[in-house]
């Protein structure tokens, strides 16, 4: 490999790390800081009080819940989405769609999905636009979508949408518990040294280990539709 070439590639591979960042940013504008999944009742019913059960659940939604669903369709949305896989693209977002065990689950994956979407297509990005309006949508199916087309690794992907997650759990938990600031980052700290072995698995999984269920996140997500005063969508 000439000089020339290797300096080329690694100009590219920062530039898909910085599209990474952008993807990933508490600044994009799809209002994930809008929604806390369910925890907002779990803690409001009394299940999550500190920073160590804080931890407890969200590293159980992670390993047993976003491992076999979000993470692993994400891979595979990646690789339909950079083979021009039409079909597959679809078969895959209606399958993590219909996985979604709420009404309040459902409508955040499919708001924060057409709101990256509506991003994307004034990015002026190819296919965005057909998702716009799609029911079905999902975050996952865009963020791929802009993984391909930023030439961003695929593991890297994975990992970066799993970050975005845990990030917006942990701030979601320093609000309502309240927690401070250095606690959050401890949080963060113990619990981001765990992704990658959560995002390795996820890629191994087969086709017929794919889904997961889990009753606690379920139960918390459709007691919160009927929660009085709230702060979050979700």
């Amino acid at each position: 490999m000439s000089q020339k070439l290797g300096h080329i590639i690694l100009m590219l591979a920062d530039v898909a790390l910085l599209r990474l960042m952008q993807l990933i940013s508490p600044g994009l504008p799809i209002g994930m800081y809008s929604y806390s999944q369910g925890l907002e009742r779990a803690i409001d019913d009394g299940w999550i009080t500190n920073s160590t059960e804080l931890e407890e659940w969200i590293s159980g939604v992670l390993q047993n819940n976003l491992c076999y669903l979000d993470a692993a369709y994400l891979a595979r949305l990646y690789d339909a989405w950079l083979l021009s896989d039409y079909t597959a693209v679809y078969y895959w977002t209606e399958q993590l769609y219909a996985s979604r065990e709420t009404y309040e689950l459902r409508a955040e994956d499919r708001q924060t999905g057409q709101a990256l979407a509506r991003l994307l297509n004034q990015l002026e990005m190819p296919d965005a636009e057909n998702w716009l309006k799609r029911p079905e949508t999902t975050l996952a199916t865009l963020f791929s979508l802009a993984a391909v087309r930023w030439q961003i690794d695929k593991k890297h992907t994975v990992t970066g949408y799993l970050w975005s997650w845990l990030e917006n759990q942990v701030l979601c938990g320093v609000k309502l518990i309240p927690l401070g600031q250095v606690a959050g980052q401890q949080l963060l700290l113990k619990l981001a040294g765990r992704l990658p072995a959560i995002v390795e698995h996820s890629l191994m999984l087969t086709d017929h280990q794919l889904g997961g269920s889990a009753f606690g996140l379920a139960l918390a997500s459709s007691r919160h539709e009927m929660q009085y005063s709230r702060l979050f969508r979700s």
